[in-house]
């Protein structure tokens, strides 16, 4: 790897899975610029998007895109990340708005998913057709209206798992992925609490509610 990407703004990051028109609309409410990951290249420049950079081992990007964005290529000969990855540790960000990750392979899906619990000092949200997806801060308090779906997931061991304001509220509750979980649950209050000790947990919301993840994700100190 050549050089490392510095953004002091949110950033897109766009991946080569089901992108819609409204998932970049959404997007865009918050970035200006665009890292395309691989195959995300095509999608962005179908999409209509002008990408700052392409990262990635390049070996799913369409030769007529490629050449097209030759002098913002920057290969990455890694064959032990995906290209998702890639991109986090190829840059810094203050935010990372990930499209093009969610949907599409499940096999992408939990490689993203795996990212997000490997890096868990960085802010990234993956955007879904109905869902966004991020890990959950050790303390977290989020504004959000009654009877909004909220789903925890855990990566792995996750200890002392505390709530308020939710339908099925937890009381220091151990969680793992071959145990306890804590998917479909439902906010109960206007404020909803969450605190846990240690381990990788993921967060889960009706993409609706972006607005509010970003204004957490943007104060909350790592």
């Amino acid at each position: 790897m050549s050089s490392k990407f510095t953004f002091f703004e949110p950033i897109i990051l766009i991946g080569g899975g089901p992108v819609s028109a409204s998932q970049i609309d959404l997007a865009r409410r918050y970035a200006t610029k665009t890292i395309a990951a691989d195959s995300g290249a095509d999608t962005a420049d179908a999409m209509g998007l002008d990408v700052f950079a392409v990262l990635g081992d390049l070996d799913s990007i369409s030769p007529k895109i490629l050449a097209k964005n030759r002098d913002k290529v920057q290969k990455i000969a890694d064959q032990d990340t995906t290209d998702f990855e890639k991109c986090i540790y190829a840059s810094d960000a203050p935010l990372y708005l990930a499209i093009g990750f969610l949907g599409g392979r499940l096999d992408h899906e939990l490689a993203a998913l795996n990212v997000l619990a490997k890096y868990p000092d960085r802010k990234i949200i993956l955007i879904g057709s109905e869902d966004i997806c991020f890990f959950c801060p050790q303390k977290l308090r989020l504004d959000l209206p009654q009877n909004t779906r909220v789903s925890l997931f855990p990566l792995g061991e996750v200890t002392a798992v505390r709530s308020s304001g939710l339908g099925y509220d937890m009381v220091g509750l151990d969680m793992a992925a071959d145990a306890r979980i804590g998917t479909s649950n439902f906010s109960t209050d206007p404020i909803i609490e969450i605190s846990y000790q240690a381990g990788p947990l993921l967060m889960l919301l009706p993409v609706d509610h972006l607005n509010v993840v970003v204004d957490l994700l943007l104060v909350t100190k790592t």
